[in-house]
C-alpha cells in the first residue's frame, strides 16, 4: 500500500468509518483486556497498545474508505448525465472498480450516440416524406411527427392526444378503433379545421414485434390539391363550353351560309369572313385567358420567393402597349419614386396584372386623354372582406384612366368571371370578362388587395396593394 496525505475531514460522516475501524480493531482491544485481567500487561500498555492498533486501522482504512466515497460521487454524477472525465484512483482494488465503471461510461456513451445518430437518420429519412407521417401509444399520445406532420398540425405534436390536434369524430372514432385493436387497419377520408382540407387518413398497427411505446402509425394524405385540380378542370370545361357556344354558333351559321345562299356573293363573303376572323380571335382571346385563370388558381398555395422591381415591369409593359395608346391617342403617364424597393412577387404575375389594368385603362378610358400610373409605397394594406391580407409595409400600384364612371353596384362585380358592363356591350367594345377576375386571383396569391373608385370627375381608378415580403 502506497502512504499519502491522508484528510481525515474528507470522510463523509455517513460513511461508517468509525464503526469500520472499531469493528477491526474489536479482537485486538478483546486479547489486551484478556492479557490485562492475567496479569501478562499492564493496564496502561493495554491502553496504549489498542490506541496504536485504532490509529494503525485508521491509516490502513482511511485511503480506501476516501476513494470508495470519490468512485460513489463518481458514479452519481454519470448517472446524472453530467459531462465528466474519466476517474483515476490509486488503490488497486477501487482502481479496478474505476477501471470498469468508466469502461462501462465508455460503452454507453458510444452506444447511446450511435442510437441518436440512428434516431436523427431515420428522422432525417421521414422528414423527407411529402406525406404526413405520426406514431402513437396506446393511449393516443403522439410519439413522433415528420416534417410534413408538423407543417400541417403545428410544431409541437409530441406528446399531445389525437384528441386534442384533430377535430374530426370519424377520425377519432376509427384511430380509437386500431388502438383497442378492434381493427387492424382503417382508412377514412375527413376535413381539417379551420382551413377545410380534404385529408385520406391510413391508421394501421405496428407488428407485434416492434419495440418502443408506439403502437400505431397515422399515414396522411392531403386530397385538397386533387380536389381543386377536379374543379378547375370541371369549371374549365363548363365555362369554355358556356362561353364558347355563342362564338361558334356565329361562325358555323356563316359558314352555312356561305356555302348556300350566299355562295356566290362577294360582298357577303367579305363581310361574314371579318367577322368570323372577329369571332375566332376573340375564342382564342377566351381559351388563353381560362387557361391562364386555372393555372394562377392552381399556384394559389404556392407562396413566391423571387424579388420583383415593379417599376422596371411597369415600362416594360408602357412599351408593350404605347402603339395600342397611340391609336386612340391616349398618353400613358408613370408617376413612380426615383428609389423603389423591390417586393416579394412572381414577376411574371405581376407584369400580366399590371398588363391587364393598363389594357383595360386604354380600351374603355376616353380617346384624346391620358392613362396614369402611380407606385408608391404605404404602411399597410387596406382589408378585404372576403380574404386574408397580409401586415406591413406594401407596394401600391394605381392605374387611372378619364373613362365613364362606373356605378357602385357594378364596381363590386367588376372581378366576377364573364361580368362586363352593359354600356360598353352596347358600344361594341370587345372584351372576355376574364381580365379582373385574372387579376383578383394573382393579387390574393401575394396576399395583397384591389380597391375600384370612379367618379365623373377623376375618373376610374385600379389600385392593388402586394406587401413587400409575404
Amino acid at each position: 500500500m502506497k502512504l499519502k496525505k491522508i484528510d481525515m475531514f474528507e470522510i463523509e460522516k455517513d460513511s461508517n468509518f468509525a464503526a469500520r475501524v472499531l469493528v477491526l480493531s474489536a479482537p485486538a482491544a478483546i486479547v489486551f483486556v484478556i492479557l490485562a485481567i492475567f496479569g501478562f500487561l499492564a493496564p496502561f500498555s493495554a491502553i496504549l497498545s489498542y490506541v496504536f492498533i485504532v490509529l494503525f486501522n485508521m491509516i490502513f482504512l482511511s485511503p480506501m474508505t476516501l476513494e470508495l466515497q470519490h468512485l460513489k460521487k463518481y458514479i452519481n454524477k454519470l448517472a446524472l448525465g453530467e459531462n465528466i472525465e474519466d476517474m483515476h484512483l490509486t488503490e488497486q482494488e477501487a482502481k479496478g472498480i474505476a477501471e470498469a465503471v468508466n469502461s462501462m461510461h465508455r460503452f454507453w456513451v458510444a452506444k447511446t450516440d450511435a442510437l441518436e445518430a440512428e434516431a436523427m437518420s431515420d428522422a432525417a429519412v421521414l422528414d423527407t416524406l411529402p406525406d404526413p407521417v405520426l406514431m402513437i401509444d396506446r393511449s393516443g399520445n403522439v410519439l413522433g411527427a415528420n416534417l410534413a406532420a408538423r407543417k400541417l398540425l403545428g410544431e409541437h405534436l409530441t406528446e399531445k392526444n389525437i384528441e386534442n390536434i384533430f377535430s374530426s369524430n370519424n377520425f377519432i372514432t376509427a384511430t380509437q378503433k386500431v388502438l383497442k385493436k378492434e381493427s387492424e387497419a382503417e382508412n377514412l377520408i375527413f376535413y381539417t379545421t379551420p382551413n377545410k382540407q380534404k385529408i385520406y387518413a391510413h391508421i394501421k398497427t405496428l407488428p407485434w414485434f416492434s419495440k418502443g411505446r408506439a403502437v400505431a402509425v397515422i399515414s396522411l394524405y392531403d386530397l385538397t390539391k386533387a380536389a381543386k385540380i377536379e374543379k378547375l378542370q370541371s369549371d374549365f370545361v363548363a365555362n369554355a363550353s358556356h362561353e364558347l357556344r355563342t362564338p361558334l354558333s356565329v361562325i358555323s351559321g356563316f359558314i352555312e351560309t356561305l356555302q348556300t345562299t350566299a355562295k356566290n356573293d362577294e360582298t357577303a363573303r367579305e363581310q361574314f369572313l371579318s367577322v368570323m376572323a372577329e369571332q375566332a380571335s376573340f375564342m382564342s382571346d377566351l381559351i388563353e385567358n381560362l387557361l391562364s385563370l386555372s393555372k394562377i388558381e392552381l399556384l394559389q398555395d404556392q407562396i413566391p420567393a423571387d424579388k420583383t422591381d415593379i417599376g422596371k415591369i411597369a415600362l416594360e409593359v408602357i412599351d408593350a402597349l404605347q402603339l395600342k395608346a397611340q391609336s386612340r391617342a391616349i398618353n400613358l403617364v408613370l408617376e413612380k419614386p426615383s428609389r423603389l424597393k423591390k417586393i416579394t412577387a412572381d414577376a411574371g404575375q405581376m407584369k400580366q396584372l399590371i398588363q391587364n389594368l393598363v389594357d383595360n385603362a386604354i380600351k374603355y378610358g376616353v380617346s384624346g386623354s391620358s392613362v396614369t400610373i402611380l407606385i408608391k409605397e404605404v404602411n399597410q394594406i387596406p382589408p378585404s372582406k372576403t380574404f386574408n391580407v397580409a401586415e406591413g409595409k406594401a407596394l401600391a400600384v394605381s392605374v387611372n384612366n378619364k373613362g365613364s364612371k362606373i356605378e357602385p353596384e357594378a364596381l363590386s362585380r367588376l372581378t366576377e368571371r364573364f361580368y362586363r358592363l352593359q354600356e360598353h356591350k352596347n358600344l361594341g367594345i370587345k372584351g372576355t370578362g376574364l381580365g379582373l377576375a385574372i387579376a383578383k386571383q394573382i393579387i390574393m396569391r401575394h396576399r395583397g388587395n384591389l380597391t375600384v373608385s370612379s367618379s365623373n370627375k377623376n375618373g376610374t381608378t385600379f389600385t392593388f396593394y402586394i406587401p413587400f415580403k409575404i
